[in-house]
């Protein structure tokens, strides 16, 4: 059985609300350290989205902002595994009696975060939301709630290293298809199959109880290792003149040329190409094994950071704590801000817009947090998570008996 931590005493008649929050916000049960890698997730996406960023050179620290393409997303999914580990039994399996209700209440939160991202996709700005995304790896890890975290790493492991290459040999071999359902789940710009990976590997940091110091420093030794291994890969490939493409160009079925030409159109597609460059791809968001065991990697050495950096440095660390408690709501605030100062597929990079939308988020999720508590989406989604594991009620307003 899991240990609950005492709970946190309310303020008192003549505790001022915002010195309560200082004493108490972050502490256990709440993970400060996992707060505060969500914040650093929020803010480098939308860096990614809005900022002006050279091409990184590791000896040129003024390119070092580049680091937030790809690998803030990469963050924000592995983080999503460690928090479905964390609200299906942390460091224990879930009970076989629970794993129906914890079932539906996955289903309540993917659907609401699936229809918040495809609210924000009808804004009309150029951002890639991730959300519709993360709304559906909510309920695509249903099967696997019970998987030990052994299990979840051998998995991960799978789809790192076999996935890519395996879609880019399909992709190839059917000639690049095309439609909205390949586009949302195989070849668009958050594949379910390779984000599945960081899914599981966030899923086995939650079991394997991340937020205890010694597992936080097993964690950042095995990001650096991976992180080693994955650019390393890619550095090979870069070197060796393997070209990195990405997925889902070239020829196309549709054109007519039936299985007369089929041959000679697989030829022009390069399986074993698309195969090499799957492997060796590591630039953002190419899905290549490479990237996926680099920036995989650097995800689990920054949760891994925070987690141990979270402690000496509480006070210091509070904004992007409060930050990172509501990172759906800043999500959403933030692409919202980019579609009112943009306009319908308006595109724009400003760095001065980036700081201040950084400033802005920290300080509305600081007040937010000291006045009011969850953040208004989190509610919306804890809500609807609730209601969707609920038992069903008779007329009379009273819970129907399950038999």
């Amino acid at each position: 059985m899991t240990t609950s931590s005492p709970p946190v005493p309310a303020p008192g008649p003549t505790t001022l609300p915002v010195t309560h929050w200082f004493r108490t916000f972050g502490r256990p049960p709440r993970i400060l350290g996992l707060d505060v890698a969500r914040a650093l997730a929020i803010l480098g996406m939308a860096g990614a989205h809005i900022g002006e960023t050279p091409a990184f050179d590791l000896l040129d620290p003024s390119t070092w902002l580049d680091l937030v393409h790809g690998r803030s997303s990469i963050l924000f999914a592995v983080l999503a595994g460690v928090s479905i580990a964390l609200m299906t039994g942390r460091r224990e399996l879930p009970d076989p009696a629970r794993v129906p209700s914890l079932r539906l209440q996955l289903v309540g939160r993917g659907a609401v975060i699936f229809l918040i991202g495809l609210a924000l996709e009808l804004l009309g700005t150029p951002i890639a939301v991730i959300l519709t995304l993360y709304g559906l790896l909510y309920v695509a890890v249903i099967p696997f709630l019970r998987w030990r975290p052994r299990t979840l790493l051998l998995a991960a492991g799978v789809l790192a290293l076999i996935g890519p290459a395996v879609l880019a040999l399909i992709a190839a071999l059917a000639l690049f298809p095309y439609g909205a359902g390949i586009g949302l789940v195989l070849y668009g710009s958050y594949p379910i199959t390779v984000w599945l990976a960081f899914v599981f590997a966030g899923m086995a940091l939650g079991r394997l109880g991340i937020e205890r110091t010694h597992a936080a420093a097993v964690a950042l030794g095995a990001g650096v290792g991976l992180m080693i291994l994955g650019y390393g890969l890619g550095l090979v490939g870069a070197v060796s003149g393997i070209a990195t493409r990405a997925t889902g160009e070239g020829s196309t079925m549709g054109s007519g040329s039936g299985w007369g030409a089929y041959p000679e159109a697989v030829a022009a597609a390069d399986p074993l190409g698309a195969v090499l460059s799957a492997m060796f791809g590591v630039d953002a968001h190419s899905g290549g094994t490479a990237e996926i065991l680099g920036s995989g990697g650097f995800a689990v050495t920054v949760i891994a950071l925070c987690i141990l950096l979270s402690g000496p440095l509480r006070w210091i660390l509070l904004p992007l704590g409060a930050l990172g408690s509501m990172p759906l709501s800043a999500y959403t605030a933030h692409v919202v801000s980019v579609a009112l100062i943009g306009g319908p597929g308006g595109f724009f990079t400003n760095n001065l817009f980036w700081a201040g939308t950084a400033i802005a988020l920290l300080l509305v999720a600081t007040l937010w947090s000291i006045l009011m508590g969850r953040g208004p989406l989190e509610r919306l989604v804890g809500r609807a998570a609730i209601a969707m594991a609920s038992p069903p009620r008779e007329n009379g307003g009273r819970a129907a008996s399950v038999p």
